[in-house]
């Protein structure tokens, strides 16, 4: 993948500015539904003093997953533990983490679907029972033990919810998808944005930003900071649409939010596979890209906004596409 990239939704060292993240409910832009359900839950296991359902987020990367389980923990006014699959390679390495929570605190698991599986199945009884069955020692001389845990709540967080293992998957007593954001919720992302770091923005430029945010906020604050720094450079600090448009046509993002690496995605389709059919994989090899890097960083947001579809036969470039290259499109036998 091409690490340069500024409009991928994968986080990076920059993105983790806590003073960008809202803290509470009310702070949360959008995922209306999403927080109504969750304000309802939280309240309910208050009342109760009972730890809250363990809760699953899924959805493509940049969408406010990490930001939701901390809000959570807050609203909870518990402690929060954030680590991810990846992180956790053996059974010690879980058993330290859920031996140290409190009682109610949330447990927070990025990337939940890297967890090994041996691992994972170690899950299954701190989820159900809040009871860590560990062995210890080898062949004959191996024993089991158990270690009784506080009551806690897991949030994992997905972007890959086919990836997980049905078992994992029946333990969560709440599961929520996170959908990409309108322009609206982007546009008051990136005010509140401008706010924090005390930056005039005009209407129009907010309005320009969130068009080319492929409906992630975290792209949205990342091409904000971009921006800011040409405002500051080149004009008086004063986000204007005309700086907005200057920095991010430097930077190569159409005003559609598409990139290079977007277009030559779509190249690859068109001039070397006639438009498609054709298989991910072929695709993938062509671009010299990792299949999974094209499923989850390039193709979400291409298949979003209708440039590319999937068909039985594989993927196919829309009359959209054509009119973004540039290309007169014909009408083949795929389309309906």
């Amino acid at each position: 993948m091409d690490k340069d990239r500024i409009i991928t939704a994968m986080s990076t060292k920059e993105d983790e500015d806590q003073t960008l993240r809202p803290t509470t409910l009310s702070q949360y832009i959008g995922q209306t539904d999403i927080k109504e359900m969750l304000d309802i839950y939280i309240k309910a296991a208050l009342k109760r003093e009972e730890a809250l359902d363990h809760m699953l987020l899924y959805g493509p990367p940049g969408l406010g997953k990490t930001t939701l389980a901390q809000i959570v923990a807050h609203e909870l006014n518990v402690n929060i533990k954030i680590t991810s699959g990846p992180a956790i390679e053996r059974s010690g390495d879980l058993a330290a983490v859920l031996s140290s929570l409190e009682p109610g605190d949330v447990l927070f698991i990025d990337e939940i679907h890297r967890l090994p599986r041996f691992v994972e199945e170690v899950l299954y009884a701190a989820m159900e029972d809040y009871v860590l069955d560990i062995v210890i020692g080898k062949d004959h001389e191996s024993r089991s033990i158990r270690i009784d845990l506080p009551p806690f709540t897991l949030i994992g967080a997905t972007t890959r919810f086919g990836d997980l293992s049905a078992p994992l998957r029946d333990r969560f007593g709440v599961v929520f998808r996170l959908n990409y954001y309108d322009v609206e919720d982007l546009e008051k992302i990136v005010r509140r944005t401008s706010g924090v770091y005390q930056n005039q923005i005009d209407e129009d430029a907010v309005i320009s930003l969130a068009k080319r945010s492929r409906g992630t906020p975290r792209i949205a604050n990342r091409l904000f900071r971009r921006v800011r720094d040409f405002a500051e450079i080149i004009g008086d600090g004063i986000i204007t649409k005309e700086i907005t448009d200057h920095a991010l046509t430097k930077l190569g993002i159409d005003h559609n939010g598409l990139d290079h690496t977007d277009y030559r995605y779509l190249k690859a389709i068109v001039d070397k596979f006639d438009g498609g059919p054709v298989g991910i994989e072929t695709i993938a090899a062509s671009i010299s890209e990792e299949m999974i890097t094209v499923e989850d960083v390039y193709e979400p947001y291409l298949l979003m906004e209708g440039y590319i579809k999937r068909t039985a036969r594989g993927r196919m470039a829309t009359e959209k596409t054509y009119q973004a290259l540039g290309i007169k499109y014909y009408k083949g036998i795929f389309d309906k």
